[in-house]
């Protein structure tokens, strides 16, 4: 897992970053772009967090920003990594053709809606990763580890009342305990395939969001969830802000035969997206004289709260 130690490394991901259908921007203004945004916004486990329950400011990242893409396909698009017609993969074998190639992370968010889109943020180790280290015990581990440990804090920067109040202020989950994942682990590169669409009611809340994804900015961070005291603290993989994204701006990724997308397509049903949406709307609207078993379902399902409550939500 070691990294390349030629000198068109950073070349390498100077170009990752600037290629891609949504461009990288300033963090201020990235409208239909992508950009990095500091760690110290999100909270997460302090040192003795254990004791005391304080969370801390992330602070720096422990991998760099390498790229984001915005990309649709007739079917769910996975194993991006390994499909050859994508940019990452070209990026491997034309920079590092023999020799160490960079370690890179990629967290692809299957989105469920009418068309199958991902969006998927990159990152790079620029160290080798230390033996027995959490990333370490994460690429070594089983499924059920990866499972048990892989955290989401999802964060709407910018977006209507509606959006923030069914997402929540940094909501924190434990994605694969919400969400069907898929591991793709090679001896370059990591990447966590996650399905919204196997939650009916992430589904409802990404396709709530999908209305208004002109105006939203969002801001997604990864992390490995520390268990024990000697864990602490807790440090973010990477994060991403996306902003104001356009669906007429995601690349077209044809089909593969070679794994790297699935064949039953991941959307749902015009009528049953409305019902869901009506859910959706009684939840947000109390005072609403019909009620959704949908909104009923979530409701016991559980919210993430305000106060960052980090059981696994089956909000989503």
């Amino acid at each position: 897992m070691a990294n390349p130690d030629n000198k068109n490394e950073y070349g390498w991901i100077k170009r990752v970053k600037a290629e891609g259908a949504v461009p990288r921007l300033e963090l201020d203004n990235c409208s239909n772009g992508w950009a990095s945004p500091h760690g110290d916004i999100f909270m997460v486990r302090g040192p003795e967090y254990f004791l005391t329950k304080a969370k801390i400011p992330s602070g720096e990242y422990l991998l760099k920003p390498l790229g984001f893409d915005w990309i649709k396909g007739p079917t769910k698009i996975s194993e991006v990594l390994k499909n050859p017609k994508l940019r990452v993969w070209k990026a491997f074998e034309d920079d590092f053709p023999t020799g160490n190639k960079p370690f890179v992370w990629a967290f692809n968010l299957q989105v469920p809606s009418k068309d199958n889109y991902s969006a998927i943020a990159y990152f790079v180790a620029m160290e080798p990763i230390q033996e027995g280290s959490l990333m370490d015990q994460f690429l070594k581990g089983d499924d059920g580890l990866r499972n048990s440990r892989l955290k989401l804090i999802a964060n709407i920067v910018n977006g209507p009342w509606i959006v923030k109040k069914a997402v929540g202020e940094q909501a924190i989950c434990v994605i694969g305990r919400a969400l069907t994942c898929k591991y793709c682990v090679a001896e370059n590169f990591m990447e966590v395939d996650i399905d919204i669409g196997s939650s009916m009611v992430a589904s409802a809340i990404v396709h709530l969001a999908f209305g208004y994804l002109t105006t939203l900015t969002v801001d997604l961070a990864f992390l490995i969830e520390s268990q024990t005291e000697s864990e602490l603290p807790e440090r973010i993989l990477g994060a991403v802000r996306f902003s104001e994204l356009n669906t007429a701006a995601a690349s077209l990724v044809e089909p593969s035969f070679d794994g790297s997308s699935d064949n039953l397509p991941s959307s749902l049903p015009t009528r049953l997206w409305k019902s869901i949406g009506q859910g959706f709307s009684n939840l947000l609207h109390p005072g609403s004289q019909e009620s959704s078993s949908v909104a009923s379902s979530s409701h016991v399902n559980g919210v993430v709260d305000q106060e960052h409550n980090e059981k696994a939500i089956e909000k989503w």
